[in-house]
């Protein structure tokens, strides 16, 4: 089956799954703006019903988290300057800004770094970090800007067990605290039990939409991957294994 649209409400927590090429780059690519599609006499993404929406709009709005961004703050600062960047969008703080600016900003920073539980970080230089510290360190930076909601694209990917722990650790306080996640991943165990929602995608299509108790099943994932898996479940959380 395929579905022709989708639609994700204010609030809601959902994940997106798919393989390669399924187009969930596409997707959060639509998402952050990063990607505009063509123009049809009916849009065929809108924003709070809205056809076009400026850049600032969308960044109030969304936060993003990707390995590709974890690349571009690969830099000798503070991180607790990196992160305090968020607030202006910037890589680290933005010249020329008062002390109160700055201030303001290396405050709201500290919050969030304490809510996902990095704030021992903050004086770090950015570049001796792990792996999966810098992937938080970007996580708390997304929060900064206090947007609608946060997409995170493959967030645990390059990331060992350890890694991979605290990043989906991150992601259910923040779920709790009731910010909602888009959440686009090949894992199902990135899937938090917070997160009822799941979305596949392949070839670019909708594949299928809805409770993820009837989405991650051993027939659909099978489906879903062309390959032959099964689908285990304990205390909200699944993982995919391939029958070899």
């Amino acid at each position: 089956m395929s579905i022709d649209s989708l639609q994700l409400a204010e609030g809601e927590s959902v994940a997106v799954i798919g393989p390669n090429g399924s187009g969930k780059s596409t997707f959060v690519g639509l998402i952050a703006r990063t990607l505009l599609p063509l123009h049809r006499d009916r849009p065929p993404v809108v924003f709070r019903g809205c056809p076009r929406i400026t850049l600032s709009e969308i960044r109030s709005l969304v936060g993003v988290v990707s390995t590709g961004m974890q690349e571009e703050a690969a830099v000798h600062l503070p991180v607790l300057d990196i992160v305090a960047g968020g607030v202006e969008g910037t890589l680290g703080l933005r010249p020329r800004m008062d002390a109160c600016e700055v201030a303001r900003a290396r405050k709201i920073a500290r919050i969030c770094m304490e809510q996902i539980g990095i704030a021992d970080l903050a004086k770090r230089d950015m570049l001796t970090l792990s792996t999966g510290q810098a992937r938080r360190v970007l996580i708390a930076r997304a929060l900064v800007g206090d947007p609608t909601a946060l997409c995170f694209d493959e967030p645990c990917t390059g990331l060992d067990p350890e890694g991979m722990h605290y990043v989906r650790h991150a992601m259910r306080r923040i779920v709790q605290a009731g910010k909602p996640l888009v959440l686009v991943t090949h894992y199902l165990d990135d899937i938090v039990p917070e997160i009822e929602r799941v979305i596949a995608l392949k070839n670019g299509r909708v594949f299928a939409d809805g409770a993820k108790e009837e989405i991650l099943t051993d027939r659909m994932m099978s489906d879903l991957f062309d390959l032959s898996v099964f689908v285990t479940h304990m205390q909200g959380r699944y993982s995919l294994l391939t029958r070899y």
